[in-house]
């Protein structure tokens, strides 16, 4: 993911790097989270190599495969030092000559301050961060070839043990194959399985190779060759060559680390046997590390199938523990599956980023659907945003309802993907009225009237939708005056346009009051037949001056006749549930005809006198006094 944008020079001793820490977890072969090219060329002093450059990369890269061989070579040069005789001087000189090369680079790579998180570019802090750590000194030690400096200086080739152990210091080296691993283990180009078990096999492999020589070179170094594992079983040690030499080293530590232990090749003098018992308590924990690793991969691939399993267990228990229809058993199981499946992976996957980027995310998937559908079509692109970032992406299998007739508006949807029937239940049987396709409504009448869902809505196969909860939808049409118009409008015409096939089926002249099926016939789509519609549900206690709401939705409110902070009797003390007018004056009307007194007064419950309504929100409670 390139993040090149939010890159930006600070000043010219200054650089703000925005990848901070995470930026460690992509830089396997040259993948970083920002554009490093750009970066580099452009913000970077002259002469600074940027830590994650591709060009960088491969050069590390290259370096790692020199580290395989410094592996290899470094103890078995160390065990048979004396039947080499320097054959593989040149290889060495020439992998130091490139270790030599990386040690200069190496002042002139910029780092992270993992304190700041900004890029260090500066020459003279680069060079002390480097001296200053263990690393500068080791590299050094493991690069200087000192035997070759020693028989320089002396004219004599040296045989002195101490020049034998001065090559092991470039198993230093490995932690570049550590930090190789490191790296593509988190690369989520590479198989993380396939990466683990390949550092498994080179660890392994380098146990045995190690053991090995340090066995052969104990054999050698001993005063008595024939009291030896390898002299024991050879007429003449001293001429074994380099090669039959090595087969029985890796012999030996094969069947040891494998706990096979012929016996063919045993420790002879303590020297060997104290080292066997060592190489035998090391393979102990080796084997325990491979085995624990290979379980945990193994394991880690199949636990999502036991949660799944198990999951699918305790819902058949509790369907039959209450005897569920079968039918409804089915749509649990199914549900179940698809969340397994894909349905969840969203939620997975959204759930732990900001809101910013989920915002993003649902703008770029849902936008579109959401711009074409009936209700919202001519409204801003400022009210589209918002309500998208509000919705949520559901999946739902085939034959689940969705929708519940007579059940309460809590959410209406949008179709994405597949398809949904509407039905309905009259005189004990199931009606089906219409078939939804994407970019289609359900569960919208019931919100925008705010009554029981007048319709069942069922999928028919695979289908994706997406919920835009109620209260947030009205909280956001408020301060829209004009979209929430628009809303109203496209409502409207959509509603009259089921006239004649389904508007019968949920007796729209108890929804609209004293708003009869003949007023949607008139004044289509202008300003009076909108403000008709907002005045519609809430007639009772309205006079013929009120003003239209800009807010579609109705707003429920409970109110009281006495004091908050009072007790009476009697039906002053019983709240009624009612849709909030349109003004002051209409809910002193509503209150009169509710508990016989007229107010003057609203209060909220805390003691605030209510002055404008549209401060009023969903289930507040009101004290008229």
């Amino acid at each position: 993911m390139s993040m090149s944008s939010l890159v930006r020079r600070r000043s010219s001793d200054e650089i703000t790097n925005s990848a901070s820490v995470s930026s460690s977890l992509f830089p396997a072969f040259g993948t970083t989270i920002f554009d490093i090219e750009g970066y580099s060329k452009s913000n970077l002093r002259k002469y600074v190599i940027a830590p994650y450059d591709r060009r960088y990369q491969l050069w590390q890269t290259f370096l790692v495969a020199l580290v395989v061989y410094s592996a290899w070579a470094s103890p078995f040069e160390l065990a048979f030092r004396e039947l080499l005789v320097g054959s593989l001087l040149p290889v060495d000189l020439l992998v130091d000559a490139f270790f030599a090369v990386d040690i200069i680079l190496t002042f002139f790579v910029a780092y992270l301050d993992t304190s700041t998180y900004l890029l260090v570019d500066d020459h003279k802090k680069i060079a002390l961060r480097y001296v200053k750590k263990l690393h500068f000194t080791m590299d050094v030690a493991s690069t200087v070839p000192f035997e070759q400096i020693h028989q320089i200086l002396t004219g004599k080739p040296t045989k002195s043990e101490v020049s034998g152990f001065l090559i092991m210091l470039r198993l230093w080296r490995l932690r570049r194959v550590s930090e190789l691993f490191a790296r593509l283990e988190k690369d989520i180009r590479i198989n993380y399985s396939a990466t683990r078990f390949c550092k498994l096999i080179c660890v392994t492999l380098f146990a045995m190779h190690f053991a090995g020589c340090m066995y052969f070179w104990l054999a050698v170094q001993h005063k008595t060759p024939k009291n030896t594992w390898i002299g024991n079983k050879t007429e003449d040690f001293n001429d074994l060559s380099v090669g039959l030499g090595y087969t029985y080293s890796m012999y030996w530590s094969v069947a040891t680390l494998t706990t096979v232990g012929y016996g063919d090749f045993y420790a002879v003098n303590l020297t060997e046997k104290l080292f066997s018992t060592i190489y035998m308590l090391f393979n102990i924990g080796l084997t325990s590390y491979i085995i624990g690793n290979m379980t945990n991969l193994l394991v880690h691939s199949s636990v999502r199938n036991f949660v799944m399993r198990d999951a699918f267990n305790k819902i058949l228990q509790y369907a039959n523990k209450y005897r569920l229809p079968e039918g409804l058993k089915e749509q649990m199981l199914a549900h179940m599956q698809l969340k397994f499946q894909t349905a969840e992976l969203q939620q997975e996957v959204l759930q732990d980023l900001p809101k910013t980027i989920r915002s993003s995310i649902a703008r770029h998937l849902f936008q579109n659907i959401v711009e074409t559908t009936y209700l919202f079509k001519g409204v801003s692109d400022d009210f589209i945003t918002q309500l998208v970032s509000e919705t949520k992406a559901e999946y739902y299998p085939s034959k689940v309802d969705i929708i519940l007739q007579n059940e309460m508006p809590t959410y209406f949807y949008i179709l994405v993907s597949g398809s949904l029937d509407v039905l309905i239940y009259k005189n004990g049987s199931e009606q089906f009225l219409f078939k939804l396709e994407s970019g289609g409504m359900a569960g919208e009448i019931g919100v925008m009237f705010n009554i029981p869902q007048p319709f069942t809505v069922r999928s028919r196969g695979l289908s994706q939708v997406i919920r835009i909860n109620h209260h947030h939808f009205k909280q956001m049409v408020q301060p829209f005056s004009d979209d929430g118009k628009t809303i109203i409008y496209n409502f409207i015409k959509y509603f009259k346009g089921l006239k004649g096939k389904v508007l019968e089926e949920i007796y729209v002249t108890e929804l609209l009051g004293d708003f009869h099926d003949e007023h949607l016939t008139r004044n289509e789509g202008t300003d009076e037949e909108v403000s008709r519609y907002q005045e519609a549900p809430y007639a009772e206690g309205r006079t013929g001056n009120s003003k239209a709401l800009s807010n579609p939705v109705p707003v429920r409110v409970k109110i009281h006749g006495h004091h908050p902070n009072e007790h009476k009797m009697g039906n002053e003390t019983t709240p009624k549930l009612i849709l909030l007018p349109n003004s002051v004056e209409d809910l002193f009307s509503v209150a009169e005809k509710k508990f016989g007194n007229r107010g003057s007064k609203i209060l909220m419950a805390d003691g605030s006198e209510v002055e404008e309504l549209s401060t009023i929100r969903e289930n507040d409670e009101l004290y008229i006094l």
